[in-house]
């Protein structure tokens, strides 16, 4: 059997080694914020906000899941080492010229992830269900929606590797709270396919993935399908883990995702 916090480690060390890792991180275009609930619970997060923003109007939110590289207390690693990608590509300046939107990225604790699971043949980690600091990031969100006009009606989230199984946890948990889903190098649960067939997904993975096996998006999107749904796929054949150097620079994607909007 796979110790997920190991298995988890192991992908956040995969990240690490990509050169793309070595990206200089933007500080200046997020907050470094900190959540506390009325428990006492704490969650740093960094936070996006348009540059233009007005009261008058609302605007989309994109939750970006980092992957176990971004895990810790600095507040930091969730969008630096090979996390840049995934939270930065919603922040351009060409981006934001066309699509304004919130960006909030929590980071999960060392030792912890953002969703629980297994899969009970393979025994690999399978995003089943939000583990607690993902449910502590949804207070986040919520958090935001009363402090900003953020538009219930396009919620979006993503992530990758750890983050990815926590996307697919979220979807299956809360398939009605978010207007499109984007996935990379995750595994949801194929039991749950008939909660997804109205979402918008679009998961990534590499075939030659030695971290998170292709099998885990395949078999999710395969049941998907089954059940009535219509999600995209997009599958390198020549990639490994680290998907994202492809997938947020398809240039399909941003557009794709905010057409998306809930009923």
């Amino acid at each position: 059997m796979i110790n997920r916090r190991n298995f988890c480690f192991a992908l956040g060390a995969a990240a690490l080694l990509h050169r793309g890792s070595r990206r200089a991180i933007e500080p200046e275009l997020f907050t470094a914020e900190t959540f506390r609930n009325s428990r006492n619970q704490t969650m740093p997060y960094r936070l996006f906000v348009p540059s233009a923003y007005d009261k008058r109007s609302e605007y989309p939110l994109v939750l970006w899941l980092c992957g176990g590289a971004g895990r810790g207390s600095n507040n930091r690693n969730q969008i630096s080492l090979g996390n840049v990608l995934g939270s930065h590509v919603w922040t351009t300046p060409e981006n934001q010229t066309k699509r304004p939107c919130f960006v909030i990225a929590p980071q999960c604790p060392d030792n912890q992830t953002w969703s629980e699971g297994q899969d009970p043949v393979t025994n690999n980690p399978v995003g089943v269900k939000p583990a607690a600091p993902l449910l502590l990031a949804l207070e986040v969100m919520r958090d935001l929606q009363r402090r900003f006009r953020i538009d219930a009606r396009r919620l979006y989230v993503t992530g990758q590797s750890m983050g990815g199984l926590g996307t697919w946890s979220l979807i299956e948990t809360y398939p009605k709270m978010f207007a499109a889903a984007i996935p990379l190098c995750g595994a949801g649960d194929p039991t749950q396919a008939a909660k997804l067939t109205k979402i918008p997904i679009w998961a990534f993975h590499g075939a030659k993935d030695q971290s998170v096996s292709v099998e885990g998006s395949r078999n999710i999107i395969a049941a998907i399908r089954k059940a009535g749904g219509n999600p995209r796929y997009t599958e390198y054949p020549d990639a490994g883990h680290d998907v994202w150097t492809k997938a947020f620079n398809e240039p399909e994607l941003v557009p794709w995702v905010f057409a998306q909007k809930s009923s």
